[in-house]
């Protein structure tokens, strides 16, 4: 039987490129060091109504006990910041619109990036013949920060997001493991922060706890996006305009002046929700939710969640009878939302 063959790393790169990715790193499978932090945050409780990221186990830090056989795990990225949306400042600074995070104005990343990385595998298929991989993009338990940070992609700023020198954070990240002895790329091994407390600072829910270390239940992505019940109420003034996600800390993070816009046509905005009224957003039922967030990565949270989220913002902003009466004829739909509606027309009340 012949030695299969062996791509090289600067054709993986290559093919990488032309599929649209900006960076691509390769990595062995070691991450003892992300490991301890991990647990020490489930530990914390940090991982909030999270519960599979405790279920997971060692899955999610050591990629052959998630993939047997896996050697290798090949990382990349790609821009997403949408060169046609309004400025996030502008958004936030008018209580009548509904801030979204950027990420999710395009298409679902999801499909898109797992396609490429599966048209990728294919080309490396073509030089190497069969071989073991199987590729993850945000959908399954992988450590992809810190596997992007060995493969030499950035490094991990006190926000807790990945950071390129060159490129700042406004990109997705997705992995093919794979049983390939591919050689392996230099990691960041240092953090380019400094005393930089931007991010930390400008978090409105104090969320990013210590540097490099995020409590998740203080999170306004959390709580807009991966909550499914109650937001408590203690968030819920802090939140403002926000409906689904939060941008802040890289808004300010001075390394994002290196980022370009996307170059992806499939991330660029695809209905006007960069600055949307919130009024006009809670009036939708939910084919038109289903019907207008098609495509998008928005559709996960459901129309429920959408409605909870879009009735704290009215709470958070000025009385206006539209809000009122928009409010007003939600009631009675999920008992959930009815919770979040009571609340805000009590704060518009007074």
């Amino acid at each position: 039987m012949s030695e299969q063959r062996i791509p090289h790393a600067r054709d993986i790169r290559k093919w990488a490129s032309e599929l649209g990715f900006q960076q691509l790193g390769i990595t062995d499978t070691s991450l003892d060091k992300a490991e301890a932090r991990l647990f020490e945050w489930l530990n914390d409780g940090f991982h909030g109504s999270m519960d599979y990221m405790h279920r997971h186990g060692t899955k999610r830090s050591r990629p052959a006990d998630l993939v047997p056989g896996t050697l290798r795990v090949i990382s990349v990225r790609m821009d997403y910041f949408p060169p046609d949306c309004t400025p996030i400042e502008t958004v936030l600074d008018n209580p009548a619109l509904g801030f979204i995070s950027r990420y999710a104005l395009g298409r679902d990343y999801h499909k898109l990036m797992r396609k490429r990385l599966q048209q990728l595998a294919g080309k490396i298929t073509a030089e190497t013949g069969d071989f073991g991989y199987r590729v993850f993009v945000d959908s399954a338990p992988v450590l992809e920060k810190p596997l992007a940070e060995k493969a030499g992609l950035g490094w991990i700023g006190k926000h807790t997001n990945l950071i390129n020198q060159s490129a700042g954070s406004w990109f997705f990240l997705g992995e093919i493991y794979t049983n390939l002895p591919l050689p392996v790329d230099s990691p960041s091994t240092e953090s380019h922060c400094g005393t930089c407390t931007a991010c930390i600072d400008i978090c409105p829910t104090d969320a990013i706890v210590a540097p490099y270390q995020l409590d998740a239940r203080r999170c306004i992505s959390y709580l807009t996006i991966e909550l499914q019940g109650a937001i408590p109420v203690e968030f819920r003034p802090l939140i403002g305009n926000r409906i689904y996600g939060c941008d802040d800390c890289q808004l300010v993070c001075p390394w994002n002046r290196f980022s370009t816009p996307t170059r992806e046509p499939d991330f660029n905005t695809r209905q006007p929700l960069d600055a949307p009224e919130l009024v006009e957003l809670l009036l939708w039922d939910e084919p038109t939710f289903l019907r207008r967030t098609e495509g998008s990565a928005i559709r996960r949270i459901g129309y429920r969640r959408w409605l909870r989220n879009i009735a704290v913002a009215l709470g958070n902003g000025p009385h206006s009878k539209a809000a009122m009466q928009a409010l007003a004829s939600r009631k009675g739909l999920d008992s959930m939302v009815d919770e979040h509606i009571d609340w805000a027309l009590a704060r518009l009340s007074d």
